[in-house]
């Protein structure tokens, strides 16, 4: 295969260019939140604090929720154009 555009160069023919791998706003707040929510929750764990403990597993679905309504708003990857 021979490509004529440089771009072109890099991708083969069963390959699709992405732009972003996931890398949004959404996607960063979420992660941002369940990593977060890990750390509360493995200070809790070493500290016996099970209330703190608690909270930190309510802070991933904090964090699931938070990431999906930001999707919702547009703030998360764009599904793909499909020419067909």
């Amino acid at each position: 295969m021979t490509a004529t555009n440089p771009a072109e160069s890099a991708h083969t023919d069963h390959e699709e260019p992405h732009d972003d791998h996931g890398s949004t706003p959404a996607a960063w707040t979420a992660v941002l939140i369940i990593t977060l929510a890990f750390v509360v929750g493995t200070v809790a764990i070493v500290l016996a604090n099970w209330t703190w403990f608690w909270v930190g597993v309510g802070l991933v679905f904090v964090g699931a929720v938070v990431g999906k309504v930001m999707q919702s708003m547009g703030l998360g990857k764009k599904a793909p154009h499909r020419n067909s």
